[in-house]
């Protein structure tokens, strides 16, 4: 009886809290959003922006990323008005010229500050600028070249792995989950210093880190109600009321991203435990015996040490920014890597193409420098079109702190047919950052700019492309963002994946299986077996390569 009351009085609370929430938002400078072009709307209560965010719903992204424009009108509940951007100069506006205005929701940093801590995600203004101050150098080329050996060598491990099971005779291998347990050691060697996984063929054992990682993405978007209005109910009583509320509260996503949170704080602060002990006692057996105490966090944590008190970090901070890094790491890098293999898969003529520029350079032994690696010209190819055409993340949001304008690079026509060259922007409208959007914009890439297509980068790209001013920070595509709130480690999540390409395309075939494959979209998208199925998982056919 008492639980039942107390989830009612939580259900009346979120009830308040959303409605509060709708009735600010409901202002009349909403109208001029109305003018804007967009999809229409069956629901007047409902809307249709979560079909934006609905696993199955990547049809209708496309639809709104070429159908409408470079500036799209989405319905909200109850009326509310949610624009997707993917006009450049509007980007450049939002993410450049005035990202001090148009920062993240305040839901979005308090959903990040509960699941991470307060890491990068969950900061804004000066207190970002101190966090990336500390960590830009460990992202940096030099250090990309420092970490380039202990890449190979995870990777090394994980060729044996394939190819004991294939010599074995099983020829299907779930090519996400090694992919996934591969990038789980490469930001725990590279990152933390730490080992995870062993990479051996008798641990089939699962990695319970790595499990909670991947269940992160694929839970989150199950509890998006209760995201979107993070900022308001973190509010509603203290930490232990609302812990205690959590764990009574029956929704399965819900109390499995609470377990995940757990797994994760408790094993980053067990690491970082670890590893601030052997700094402090200069025990190099331990920082040298994985990392070779050129990680990613021996050298933020001794960077911190030494820097001046107003910059220096706390402990919390530097513990939360851990957690993150594994986050982050994993899931986009994994499944990014899974899709260029199911692309090179379907594409066999391409794939026997990089396989022979891989062996010409000797990239997949590792005895080629990080220079030369990220010369290799199809290589490299392969890995932007895929980021271009397949953006792992296509669901970032910004909203404006005040009343502002978003000029366009060329007028729309409204819907009552006047041409708008700009948009009025009212404080706290969501803005969906139009990542997928600006990378195929038909009027920047050309007609053929849905299909995958590595050698469009082996020629000049489209003066429309590079005279566009897109914001962002990796080769004119808006796949790590752009402006000061980019992807941090996208020079680690590159090199990553090229070194992993490079080992398995020296020593294996891919072929696709008779099982279909479904991308869903999540917090990162992701492939399962068939449409139904929950267990993110990618089947190849692979074969033993022999010259």
């Amino acid at each position: 009886m008492v639980d039942s009351t107390i989830l009612l009085y939580c259900a009346l609370l979120v009830a308040a809290a959303w409605l509060l929430r709708m009735q600010s938002s409901q202002r009349s400078t909403y109208r001029t959003l109305g003018n804007v072009p967009g999809p229409s709307s069956h629901s007047w209560l409902k809307g249709n922006f979560m079909k934006f965010f609905d696993r199955h719903g990547g049809t209708f992204q496309q639809d709104v990323a070429l159908n409408y424009g470079p500036i799209v009108r989405l319905e909200g509940r109850c009326g509310r008005k949610i624009l997707y951007v993917s006009d450049p100069k509007a980007l450049h506006t939002m993410l450049i010229k005035e990202e001090n205005v148009y920062e993240a929701t305040d839901a979005f940093f308090a959903s990040r500050r509960l699941i991470f801590g307060e890491c990068l995600l969950a900061t804004a203004g000066e207190h970002h600028r101190r966090q990336r101050k500390i960590l830009n150098p460990v992202f940096s080329v030099s250090h990309m070249r420092h970490m380039l050996p202990i890449f190979y060598n995870i990777i090394f491990k994980l060729r044996e792995v394939v190819r004991t099971k294939v010599e074995a005779g099983k020829s299907e291998v779930d090519v996400l989950e090694w992919t996934g347990r591969a990038a789980l050691e490469l930001i725990g060697q590279g990152g933390l210093g730490y080992s995870f996984d062993p990479l051996a063929t008798d641990t089939e054992t699962r990695n319970e880190y790595g499990d909670a990682l991947k269940a992160l993405n694929a839970n989150l978007m199950q509890v998006e109600i209760f995201i979107r209005y993070a900022d308001v109910l973190i509010e509603l009583g203290p930490r232990r009321f609302r812990r205690f509320v959590t764990d009574i509260f029956p929704h399965p996503h819900l109390q499995r991203v609470k377990d995940v949170i757990d797994t994760m704080d408790e094993k980053s602060r067990a690491i970082f435990r670890e590893k601030e002990t052997a700094l402090e006692n200069g025990d190099k057996a331990v920082l040298h015996q994985v990392g070779e105490g050129k990680d990613i966090m021996s050298v933020f944590i001794k960077a911190n040490n030494a820097a001046s008190e107003q910059d220096r970090l706390p402990e919390n901070e530097l513990i939360a920014q851990m957690s993150l890094l594994l986050s982050a790491a994993t899931d986009t890098t994994s499944n990014t890597l899974s899709r260029i293999l199911y692309l090179l898969a379907e594409h066999r003529e391409l794939q026997s193409k990089l396989r022979e520029e891989i062996l010409e350079s000797d990239a997949g032994s590792g005895n080629i420098s990080y220079d030369e690696l990220n010369k290799l010209p199809l290589l490299d190819a392969v890995c932007r079109e895929t980021l271009r055409r397949y953006p792992p993340v296509t669901n970032l949001v910004r909203a404006p702190r005040k009343d502002s304008v978003l000029p366009l690079s060329e007028p729309i026509c409204g819907v009552d047919g006047t041409m708008m060259k700009e948009v009025a922007i009212p404080k706290g409208t969501e803005l969906l950052i139009g990542t997928f959007g600006c990378n195929v914009n038909k009027a920047l890439w050309g007609e053929d700019s849905l299909e995958w297509k590595p050698e469009r980068w082996l020629s000049p790209l489209p003066r429309a492309v590079t005279e566009a001013s897109i914001p962002g920070v990796y080769s004119n595509l808006m796949s790590f963002m752009g402006g000061k709130r980019a992807c941090i480690g996208f020079k680690f999540s590159e090199m990553e994946m090229k070194v992993v390409l490079s080992v398995m395309l020296s020593n294996f075939t891919f072929e696709l299986t008779d099982k279909p494959i479904e991308w869903n979209i999540g917090v990162v998208w992701y492939p399962t077996i068939g449409r139904h199925s929950d267990l993110p998982q990618l089947l190849l056919k692979v074969g033993l390569y022999k010259a």
